[in-house]
């Protein structure tokens, strides 16, 4: 099975180019980072602090986490319950970005992560996908732009789903989330050593898209990314 691993800081626009990626290639996307936040909205609504290891250790035998793909879709379902935008508030992000620091986490999903890469063609997106969860990816990709470009993106989400927010405010707290998550001693977000860097604060997702097919055709061949189209095991 072929493993694209695209990973980078938020709002660099990771989820969206993935998700065009797989629909163009016809093959499965997963969101990593839905998994770490699914488990920050289910510590969130018990009233726990994020960061408290103890806590969260505590409450994983407590959650069940389902990965579905419906429609060609990625849904995830938190004790039964898909959680649909819940995971995408200002707040999901920070309580994602704390408990995926959470060893005990990490290892939690692990397996659930693997697993998927381990039956189908993906395009995988998130936190440590080239150096952990899939080293062995052919395609690696580093996705990152100016932070001032990533809030204007994240701002226009947000507003998009009908969330009141300040570009200053999100630009703000992106700042505090990029200090935070690359400065950390579990799974900092920096790239893999064979991992290609990829700046697209100029670029639009289609052409985003076709910066990392030239990637793929360049470290797999046109043969091989032919091959891809419509395998999918979904």
């Amino acid at each position: 099975m072929i493993q694209i691993a695209i990973e980078g800081p938020g709002g660099a626009g990771k989820s969206t180019v993935a998700k065009a990626l797989a629909k163009s290639l016809g093959i499965v996307y997963v969101d990593t980072g839905a998994l770490y936040r699914t488990v920050g909205v289910a510590a969130l609504s018990r009233g726990l602090d994020t960061k408290d290891a103890a806590a969260l250790e505590s409450l994983l035998p407590e959650i069940e986490i389902d990965v579905r793909f419906e429609n060609g879709v990625q849904s995830v379902y938190l004790n039964g319950e898909n959680l649909g935008d819940r995971i995408r508030t200002p707040e999901a992000s920070m309580a994602a970005s704390n408990v995926s620091a959470i060893p005990a986490v990490r290892a939690f999903l692990l397996d659930t992560q693997r697993r998927i890469a381990q039956k189908n063609h993906v395009v995988m997106d998130g936190r440590d996908i080239g150096t952990v969860i899939l080293p062995d990816a052919p395609v690696k990709i580093f996705m990152t732009a100016s932070p001032e470009a990533r809030a204007r993106r994240r701002t226009l989400e947000l507003r998009e789903k009908g969330m009141e927010v300040r570009y200053e405010d999100v630009l703000r707290e992106m700042n505090e989330r990029d200090a935070q998550d690359s400065g950390r001693a579990i799974a900092p977000a920096i790239p893999a050593a064979d991992a290609v860097m990829l700046d697209n604060s100029d670029l639009d997702i289609d052409g985003t898209v076709d910066a990392v097919i030239a990637v793929m055709k360049e470290k797999l061949g046109e043969d091989v990314i032919d091959e891809m189209k419509g395998l999918s095991k979904l």
